[in-house]
Formats: structure tokens, C-alpha cells, sequence
């Protein structure tokens, strides 16, 4: 079982460029499982393989009974050529390989991520960032299934991305593939609950554990992201929207009495209220080390490592908070949306089929309200 709070390699700044890098120790004592934190995630193309090869440093020395690890395969940065700030191409496009060759692909992946990370399986390995073939394609859930039946993982799961979206493509990826499917990660936060929320019932129904990403939004439950924060040049943070950090700020301060009556941090306060949703089960917040700032990465790491299953929030602190960070509507998302314009999908983003239509209408979701900007 995946521990509460968990640490992934997008940490730490030298591969996600979310504030400034760390050197190779601090980045791998970050990594390293222990003091509070048992499960390490990684993804094989960030750093081309260069984060699954710092985790494996990490790992090194550690008892592989005293940590869980998760994996995440889905862009060939082997064969792919990168295509600027999109990434590589999933390895599920047309231009690289058809249907025959998933399974050799999913192998080859598996295998050469767990060498560079040193250790011979998985305790969950997710399908990464899919485009709508990964979503729906029998051929590459069975490539899947057949590294799991060769003992390469113990567990599978999906991870849409890198953006907020995808809520009915994972939704009907759990009806096609639920019985092959442990585990989603997905964007929630309390200044987020839109759109990763409306999955929550069907992965409650399909008996699918969620791990919760963006945890932090941004850096602002870290409490060190304060109106006029000189964010790095590269940092992925400057991709939202002007006066995000101010209204953030906002919604921060009023939140703040509901983690003082419970002693915790505002981090802590944001890991709870996702814990306090049934599916969910992991936390994985960015540890950002914020230029200028006097809470080091070691003290988020500390911060995350305190928090622990149950939640103590109550029902109406965390219908309270939500209110408060309520977004919905807030931003364009990715996968099928309404507002999709165009004849052929993108890697990230196409129209709502029937399919998809009738699969919302079972689920309660009116896509042209719920999955649409509208603010």
C-alpha cells in the first residue's frame, strides 16, 4: 500500500522547472524514503531518464520492503523527437509505431526505467499524460496487463496530463479497463477542486484509489508565494493566468482560521482536505525551493511528512474550504471538451463523441456546463 504522503521526481526544480534547482545530494536526500514518506514517484521522460537515474541514487542502500514505488511510462523520448514546450510525442502516435508495436514499446520502457531506477518491479506503474488512443485502446491496456502478469508491477494506473482536463476520457478509460486499473493521479487541491472532483464517484464505483498532484497549487499552501514572488525565468508557474498569486493569497487567508483550529500548516491543511475524499489516498504536492525564500525544500518535506490518514477535517470545513476555492469554470481544459474547435484531435485535446456524451449524462456531468470556461 502507497503511504499518505508521497514525494515525486517533479520535486526539487531540476526537471519541471518549478522554481530553483537543487544540487544532486539535497535532490536525492529530498527523494530518499524515510522520516515520514514511503512512496517515491518518477515519470521516464522527465530528464529524458535523468530523474528515474537521480532516484535511483535515492534508492540506493534502502531495504526495497521499507518503500513503495510508482512509475509512469507514455512519452518516447527513445524514438520521438521533441516538439518544443508539448514534450515528446506519447508513444501511442501514429507517426512512431501502429497497434502491433504498444507491447514491445510498454516492455522496453518498463524495463529500462526500473534499470535506471535499480530495482526489478514497480508497486504501481501508470500509463502518462495519454492521448485519446491510450484512453481507449484494448492493445495498450494489454500490453500492460502483460508486464504486470510478468511481475514488472504490481499494479497499474493512469495519469492524465500535464494540464487540468480529461475528466470524462478517465472516466470512461475506468468503464472500458476497471478491472485492470488501481490507481489515478489526478490535479485536486482546495483551490482546485474543479474538474478533478467530478471523477471522484466513478473511481469510487471501479474501486480505484486516487493519488492527488498539484497539491500545493503552485506553491501558494507552502505560505512563501506572496503577491510580487520573482518567479524564475523558466518556471512553469508563468504559464497562469496575471494575478493568480493574488487571489490565491485571498482564498488562502480565509481558509487559514479552519488549519489553525487544527494545528496545521497551510500544506498540511491542503494534503487534509484531499484525504478527507473517500477514493483518495495518496498526497504528492511540488517541494519547490522558492528563490528568496527562508522555508527550505527539507522543511515542505517535513510539513508533507507529518500528514497521515484520517483527515481531521469535518464534512462542513471541507464543504467550507471548497466553497472558498471553488473554480469552476476557471480555465480551458484538456481532453474532450465541448469547446473543442477542429476537425482532428490533438494529443491533448479533442471533441466530446457521443460516447463520451451518453458517458457523461451517466455520470450526472453536463459537459457544456461543467466542462467548459465560462469565467
Amino acid at each position: 500500500m502507497l503511504s499518505s504522503a508521497a514525494v515525486g521526481t517533479w520535486s526539487g526544480g531540476r526537471f519541471m522547472h518549478f522554481g530553483e534547482p537543487v544540487d544532486d545530494d539535497r535532490l536525492a536526500a529530498l527523494l530518499r524514503p524515510g522520516q515520514g514518506i514511503a512512496t517515491v514517484l518518477t515519470a521516464d521522460t522527465y530528464g529524458s531518464g535523468d530523474a528515474d537515474r537521480v532516484l535511483g541514487r535515492a534508492l540506493a542502500g534502502v531495504s526495497r520492503d521499507q518503500y513503495t514505488l510508482v512509475g509512469a511510462i507514455g512519452h518516447d523520448f527513445y524514438e520521438g523527437e521533441r516538439e518544443g514546450a508539448k514534450g515528446f510525442p506519447r508513444f501511442t502516435d501514429p507517426r512512431l509505431r501502429g497497434p502491433e508495436g504498444y507491447a514491445d514499446y510498454v516492455r522496453m520502457a518498463t524495463e529500462r526505467s526500473l534499470e535506471r531506477c535499480g530495482v526489478d518491479a514497480f508497486d504501481v506503474l501508470l500509463l502518462h499524460n495519454p492521448d485519446r488512443t491510450g484512453y481507449t485502446s484494448e492493445a495498450v491496456w494489454d500490453a500492460l496487463e502483460a508486464v504486470r502478469a510478468d511481475g514488472l508491477t504490481r499494479s497499474l494506473g493512469v495519469a492524465p496530463g500535464p494540464a487540468n482536463g480529461f475528466t470524462l476520457d478517465v472516466i470512461d478509460c475506468f468503464e472500458r479497463f476497471g478491472d485492470r486499473i488501481d490507481w489515478a493521479m489526478v490535479i485536486l487541491n482546495p483551490m482546485e477542486p474543479w474538474p478533478g472532483e467530478l471523477v471522484i464517484p466513478a473511481a469510487e464505483r471501479h474501486d480505484v484509489r486516487l493519488i492527488t498532484r498539484v497539491v500545493d497549487y503552485g506553491g501558494l499552501f507552502h505560505d512563501d508565494v506572496l503577491p510580487g514572488h520573482a518567479f524564475p525565468r523558466y518556471d512553469h508557474r508563468g504559464f497562469r493566468p496575471a494575478g493568480w498569486v493574488e487571489a490565491g493569497r485571498e482564498k488562502l487567508e480565509r481558509m487559514r482560521p479552519i488549519a489553525e483550529r487544527h494545528g496545521l500548516t497551510p500544506l498540511q491543511l491542503a494534503c487534509h482536505w484531499n484525504l478527507a475524499h473517500g477514493p483518495v489516498h495518496v498526497v504528492a504536492p511540488t517541494l519547490i525551493e522558492e528563490p528568496g525564500s527562508e522555508k527550505s525544500i527539507e522543511d515542505k518535506r517535513a510539513e508533507l511528512a507529518a500528514v497521515s490518514e484520517p483527515s481531521p477535517l469535518s464534512p462542513e470545513e471541507v464543504a467550507e474550504i471548497r466553497a472558498i476555492g471553488d473554480n469552476a469554470g476557471s480555465m480551458l481544459l484538456k481532453g474532450a471538451t465541448p469547446d473543442f474547435e477542429g476537425d482532428e484531435p490533438l494529443p491533448d485535446r479533442w471533441a466530446v463523441s457521443d460516447e463520451l456524451e451518453a458517458l457523461a449524462g451517466r455520470w450526472g456531468i453536463d459537459p457544456a456546463r461543467q466542462l467548459t470556461k465560462t469565467a
